[in-house]
Parts: C-alpha cells; structure tokens; sequence
C-alpha cells in the first residue's frame, strides 16, 4: 500500500521540477534581464504555483501564499529598515569589488534606466518570493511546526535557485562570490523568520526588492 504524499512533498517536487527547468533556461538562454525578470520568472515560478494552489489545494491564491492586500504600518517601516540592511551590505561587496564606491557599474545611469531597475527589482521580489516563502516556506512550516528547520531548508532551497546566476550570469569569483553567497543566505533566513512571523508575504517581498535594488546599483 503506497504511502500518502504529504502537501510540503508534493510541494517540494513542484520545486524540484521548477528548478530543473530554471537552470536548464539560464544555462542555454542569455536572455537580457527584462526578458528574465518580466517574462521568464513568472513563468517558470509563479505560473506553476499558481496552478498548484487554484487546481491542486483548490483555495484562493492569495490566501496559499499569506500575501495580505493591506499592509500595517508597522509592517512597513520594519521592512524598510530590514531592507536597508541588506542595502548597506551590497554598497560594502562594491567596495570590496571596485576598491572605491560605484554606482551603476558598467551601465547608462538615467532615469529611465533606474525606473526599469526599479521595476525588474519589484518583478524580482515577487516571483522569488511567491516560489520560496509564499509556497514552499508556508507549507513546510504547516508540516514540520518547527520556524528554524522549515526557514533553514526553504534558505537552502532559495540558495539554489540563485547558483546559476551566481556562478554563470554575475561572473563573479573568489571573495566576492563567498560574499554573495552568505548574504544569499543570511537574507533568505531573515525574511523567512519575518514572513512566519506577520503571516504576510508583502513584507519579504519589501525586503527582497530593496536588496535586489542594491545588487542592481552597485554590482
């Protein structure tokens, strides 16, 4: 007699299949970073999730992923400030990269492009944020009841999705890379303390935008 499947496994396999698919796009596409962020992450992450929750668990999707519309004005200034963390910490790994403070490096600074970096950073937040906290965060944590074993697998999980950018996309090395790679992690944690504890996914997604602002300015 086979075993039940669990709601957080078969969440997990969804994962599985979304990351196969990601990496498998971002090793044989090099597609331009509106193209990634507007077209091919909804795609491939929200999309499927989407799915899962209105067809799969048949409930409302905005209440699968605890993503409340109207936000306290506590919430708010907390992932400003927690945004900011994460901010002072990408201006840090461009100093540590150029030796000196650079803004936009490499880039057109104007105000259509810093609109568009705003946006791709907003387009960012959310789908990472619905894949990684609204969907496999929620439902690990409904299982195992445990907030530090479900918040440092679901960290691991959101690490992953990052390697191939990471180690192919950013073509960054050394240091550098161990830097990224902590702050990955260390923000990934946070947030997902954060998340379980307001029951609001808005918040997450306000921290990872401003971080995501940051990597986008100053890397």
């Amino acid at each position: 007699m086979k075993s039940k499947v669990s709601n957080s496994q078969k969440a997990l396999n969804l994962w599985a299949i979304i990351l196969i698919i990601w990496s498998i796009y971002r090793y044989n596409f090099k597609m331009p970073d509106w193209f990634d962020e507007f077209i091919a992450k909804p795609l491939v992450f929200v999309l499927p999730v989407y799915y899962y929750i209105k067809r799969v668990e048949k409930t409302d999707f905005f209440s699968g992923l605890n993503w409340k519309t109207k936000m306290e004005k506590g919430t708010i200034i907390l992932g400003l400030i927690m945004g900011l963390v994460f901010f002072i910490t990408a201006i840090l790994g461009n100093w540590v990269k150029f030796n000196s403070f650079v803004f936009l490096p490499g880039k057109t600074v104007s105000l259509s492009s810093i609109f568009l970096i705003v946006l791709m950073a907003l387009a960012t937040g959310i789908s990472e944020e619905i894949l990684s906290r609204g969907f496999i965060l929620k439902r690990l944590y409904e299982e195992s009841k445990n907030i530090y074993t479900s918040s440092f697998f679901s960290s691991i999980l959101f690490f992953f999705l990052h390697v191939p950018i990471l180690f192919a996309s950013l073509k960054i090395s050394g240091n550098l890379l161990l830097f990224f790679m902590i702050t990955d992690l260390l923000l990934s944690l946070t947030i997902s303390f954060l998340y379980l504890d307001k029951k609001d996914l808005t918040l997450p997604i306000m921290v990872h935008t401003l971080y995501n602002l940051s990597i986008y300015f100053f890397t």
